[in-house]
């Protein structure tokens, strides 16, 4: 396929994107220039011969995409925009500054970012994502180029990725390592040893292709071949230098993340001696070849209510198994992902539902994260990811990179705490409600039963931002009445009494327990108040005082969580300006051992007898 744009014009882009990198580097007096420079040419080439999108429509779904993983590299991708007219180009001069979108590293604030990068190893997990949606889902001809460093190369993050792209033929993938050799503070472990990235590429199952990376025609040729190419997906090694086109730096340790300082002057006059053109340049941006379906991802309800009965047993995991097949009924966009665990967190049930809108991810929790990442850009999935809610601490950066990319991503934990028995401490979540917490705009769902569970899945399938739902393993008796109204930070009375002298506060099993411990001691005359939060983030800070202050000022939290950062804190902080409130806090404080249910709750001070006997302390105070 001949060359779209013009050679010369594509080298004169490339020195400009270089020039954009040096003057707004030194603008901002921090930043990568010279990582920048070395994928000037890759970046020209692509955005002015190969991709096809419309500069006027950035996220428009049916266009190619691109994810920049080495976002240390933003300035060289802000040139690239400058060019094409998106960004005015005196706006570079701002970069980096507070008020500024052009952040250091790339962020949805931008319209022409999908996902924010930085974090290393993270962008081919979410190309695998954005790839497996527009192949499978949306079933139209686009592809998504994704362009790493050959120093992320050593995450494993990226290796999980180049196995699941691999797994499933993704062969709309194009992966792009900048080899330029230096990493930080030293060379690369491969350096230029391409051959020996082709190796393991190949051994993958990847078509791999070596250019030269600074060559225009040959990335030319290396783009229009893997265009050719069906079946698998292609990766281009491209051999460059760090500092490209600056005297005395290029290939040079020390210049990573610097700013040139007084060499800017004599690098940019350098540079704009390269310019061989003049006036404005002529290029072409071919348009998307086919349009995406429509879709709608509001709205979303479960086909039926819950239909259980008060009193049933019934592990809330599989609650979320049917509320997950209710929603999918009723929106085709609702897909699931899981890593192997599928018959334990019930995500199965969507596979017999509709084995296509089931993506195994494999135990593999940092692709699976990224890979829903991905498959939620440009708003064309509603995705909820589960599996063991301990393994999801694996993925943590990948799930607050998530929240930096304003991603809409629903995580299911299951097999939370000490409940879980016998399998032992390294399977217990017990610190995944503090995870959880800590994400920005977060939402955290603790239901208490299997009517609470079908509702959390159906509010999270309309609440923005990350969201998070913790079910339980053993079974649990249903207390809700199946039409029961749940709202996002609004807690529930579930037991009470005429003269409640304590306000009690669980999640999920400690709740049932809790109202058990009510219940025995209303039988002596002891009133107890129960009170089932459904949210623990947002908490419903006015229903805990007003009924800490109807209980007698006394709380107490038992929770099958670490004492750092679950729930006990939480409530913590909601009456943190309360003068006339005492909270007793009862969690798991040390790392527990394997047993049954029954055992490890009585062990650690979590069963109603023990609850009994710390209300009767808390009413002493």
């Amino acid at each position: 396929m001949p060359a779209v744009t013009d050679i010369q014009v594509l080298k004169d882009i490339a020195t400009r994107i270089r020039i954009h990198s040096v003057e707004s580097t030194a603008a901002a007096n921090s930043g990568h220039p010279t990582t920048s420079s070395s994928i000037a040419e890759i970046l020209s080439v692509l955005f002015f011969n190969t991709l096809r999108y419309k500069p006027d429509q950035p996220r428009d779904p049916s266009s190619d995409r691109f994810v920049l993983s080495k976002g240390h590299a933003a300035p060289a991708l802000y040139g690239a925009w400058v060019e094409n007219g998106v960004i005015p180009a005196q706006e570079l001069l701002k970069l980096r500054q507070l008020g500024s979108d052009l952040e250091g590293h790339p962020t949805p604030r931008l319209s022409f970012v999908d996902v924010g990068t930085g974090s290393l190893g993270q962008g081919l997990a979410i190309a695998g994502g954005i790839a497996y949606t527009t192949k499978n889902f949306d079933k139209i001809d686009a592809r998504v180029y994704c362009l790493i460093g050959d120093g992320e190369s050593a995450e494993g993050s990226i290796w999980e990725s180049i196995a699941f792209i691999s797994h499933y033929n993704l062969d709309n993938v194009v992966l792009i390592v900048d080899a330029n050799r230096l990493g930080q503070s030293e060379a690369t472990m491969v350096g230029h040893n391409l051959n020996l990235y082709k190796v393991r590429l190949e051994a993958f199952g990847w078509n791999t292709i070596v250019v030269d990376g600074h060559d225009v025609g040959e990335l030319i040729k290396a783009f229009d071949f893997d265009v050719a190419t069906k079946g698998k997906p292609t990766a281009i090694i491209a051999k460059t230098y760090k500092g490209r086109d600056f005297p005395g730096i290029e290939d040079k340790d020390g210049w990573h993340g610097k700013p040139l300082g007084k060499e800017s002057e004599p690098v940019l006059k350098h540079l704009r001696s390269l310019l061989k053109l003049q006036g404005t340049l002529k290029y072409t941006i071919p348009k998307p070849q086919s349009q995406a379906p429509q879709v709608s991802i509001k709205n979303i309800t479960l086909s039926s209510p819950p239909n259980y009965n008060v009193g049933d047993s019934l592990a809330t995991r599989q609650a979320y198994g049917s509320g997950l097949v209710k929603i999918a009924q009723n929106n085709p966009r609702v897909i699931a992902l899981d890593g192997d665990m599928k018959n334990s967190t019930f995500a199965e049930q969507l596979k017999k539902f509709d084995p296509e809108r089931y993506i195994e991810c494999f135990i593999a929790e940092q692709s699976l994260v990224g890979t829903a990442i991905g498959a939620t850009t440009r708003d064309r999935t509603v995705a909820f990811v589960s599996t063991f809610a301990t393994f999801l601490t694996r993925a943590f950066d990948q799930i607050r990179m998530g929240a930096i990319s304003q991603s809409n991503v629903n995580f299911v934990g299951s097999h939370c705490g000490v409940e879980i028995g016998e399998d032992g401490a390294s399977q217990m979540a017990l610190e995944d409600l503090a995870m959880f917490r800590s994400i920005p705009g977060g939402t955290v769902f603790y239901p208490a039963d299997a009517v609470a569970t079908e509702r959390a899945v159906e509010l999270a399938a309309n609440t923005a931002g990350i969201c998070y739902i913790r079910v339980n393993r053993p079974a649990t008796k249903v207390i809700y009445p199946n039409n029961f109204n749940f709202q996002i930070g609004k807690a529930n009375v579930v037991f009470s009494t005429q003269n409640d002298q304590v306000l009690l506060i669980g999640g999920g099993l400690t709740t049932q327990e809790s109202i058990t411990a009510a219940s025995q001691l209303s039988q002596q005359g002891i009133g107890v108040r129960v009170l089932d939060l459904f949210t623990i983030k947002p908490i419903d800070k006015e229903a805990i005082i007003k009924n800490a202050n109807e209980s007698g000022g006394r709380i107490l939290v038992v929770e099958d969580h670490y004492y750092e950062g679950g729930i006990g804190e939480a409530v913590l902080s909601a009456i943190a300006e309360e003068r006339n409130i005492y909270l007793k806090h009862v969690a798991i404080p040390r790392v527990p051992r394997s047993g049954t249910t029954a055992q490890l709750l009585d062990y650690y001070g979590l069963s109603a007898k023990s609850i009994v006997n710390y209300i009767l302390e808390v009413i002493k105070k």
